[in-house]
């Protein structure tokens, strides 16, 4: 290929050379609108990823628990008889998951599981001493929760352990009760009380949840919330977390459960990162849209700047296939090298935010980084942009007549 393009890649040289000052400003501008959509799209990727870390490090992708109980609705008003017309609501209570224990493996045997865990969840109280403090209380097996929330790398303090009598708890619960690792204090529900010792404190990344998490034994829970053998939820982990709203439909159409992904549960956050995502798309386009109109300017006054030079070209039996190919490598050129040096620019404008951009803890806000994927599509994207803004002037410079051109 170099040797069947070697005419028209020298002359094209040429011309961009000749027309330095030109040539210059235009990779600039190419450089900076390659620099800025690179950029926003490693900052909005990392603050999404970071986004989603925070919101899901706590829970699970996908929920499975018993269907509400529900009260048959009220007869309709029939005319001249008297019936009840009005029906209250049943309170709900806790309740398991029936046949939870088969469930498991056949949960775990689904494409793009990542794992399952069985929980008994429900309210009670702390109390150590005079403090008294509304919890949520959690039993769970350690080694499947922790392969959910990945809870043992959100330990600060002591080792992630669950024997009996033991808990983990949260940062905050602890500091309001006064207790650190190896303390003990009263948990109480509605029919059972009992003391258990703390082995480890977590940060969950939300301050609510650091305040009231209890989490206990899965057979702990089961006594004191009056579930034995039971599970009030199925938790499960995907591999990819966009497809659990898939996923979770096909749970609903087959499972007689109700069925949440954390893509309902979140919605407003869903909403938010589409908004984003849209966003990001636009500003990319607006740029790209500039960085052809900048190369399409400068190859239409290189084209009428060079037209006696095209002329006589064509005079010496260039073809109009040649002068096409000419100003298409310009506009090669100009897209790839542009490309280039606005993918250093747009790694160092990420090394200047993860240095020097820091939060009031004296950490960084989140972690960008740049993929090599996204660096090439964005590069390959400019590249071809410079080729197309050059279609309009290589047709219209192949179109030229050799003898008017030299007489311009």
């Amino acid at each position: 290929m170099p040797a069947l393009l070697g005419f028209e890649l020298r002359v094209a040289m040429r011309f961009l050379r000749e027309g330095r000052m030109q040539t210059v400003l235009i990779m600039v501008g190419v450089a900076m609108g390659v620099a800025v959509i690179t950029y926003i799209s490693a900052l909005i990727s990392g603050l999404q990823a970071n986004t989603l870390s925070k919101t899901l490090g706590a829970q699970a992708h996908i929920t499975l628990r018993s269907p509400d109980d529900v009260v048959m609705p009220a007869a309709e008003r029939v005319l001249g008889v008297q019936t009840l017309t009005e029906a209250q609501p049943r309170a709900q209570r806790l309740r398991s998951v029936a046949n939870w224990q088969a469930l498991l493996p056949e949960l775990e045997k689904r494409p793009g599981v990542a794992a399952v865990s069985p929980m008994v969840a429900g309210g009670g109280l702390a109390l150590r001493g005079e403090a008294t403090q509304s919890i949520s209380l959690m039993g769970v097996d350690l080694d499947r929760y922790d392969r959910i929330v990945g809870l043992r790398g959100k330990v600060v303090s002591g080792v992630a352990r669950l024997g009996p009598g033991e808990a983990i708890v949260g940062r905050d619960l602890a500091a309001d009760l006064g207790v650190r690792v190896g303390d003990r204090f009263m948990v109480q529900t509605a029919l059972v009380s009992d003391a258990v010792r703390v082995t480890a404190l977590v940060d969950l990344g939300v301050k609510e949840l650091n305040r009231r998490t209890v989490i206990v034994p899965l057979r702990a829970a089961q006594s004191f919330l009056d579930l034995p053998g039971g599970a009030t939820t199925i938790d499960l982990a995907v591999r990819d977390v966009w497809a659990a709203q898939a996923l979770a439909d096909d749970l609903r159409r087959q499972l007689p459960y109700q069925v949440e992904s954390w893509q309902e549960s979140n919605a407003q956050l869903v909403s938010a990162l589409n908004a984003q995502s849209v966003s990001t798309s636009l500003i990319r386009g607006v740029v790209l849209v500039v960085v052809v109109l900048g190369i399409a300017s400068v190859l239409v006054v290189s084209v009428v700047q060079k037209s006696r030079e095209i002329g006589i070209l064509r005079a010496m039996g260039a073809t109009q296939g040649q002068v096409l190919r000419v100003f298409l490598l310009q506009g090669a050129v100009l897209g790839s090298v542009g490309s280039a040096l606005g993918i250093v620019l747009a790694v160092v404008l990420i090394w200047l935010f993860t240095t020097f951009v820091r939060g009031s803890d004296g950490l960084a806000l989140f972690d960008i980084t740049l993929q090599p994927a996204l660096a090439v599509q964005i590069a390959l994207i400019a590249t071809v942009c410079g080729v197309l803004a050059a279609v309009a002037p290589a047709r219209r410079a192949a179109a030229m007549d050799p003898a008017q051109a030299i007489r311009i």
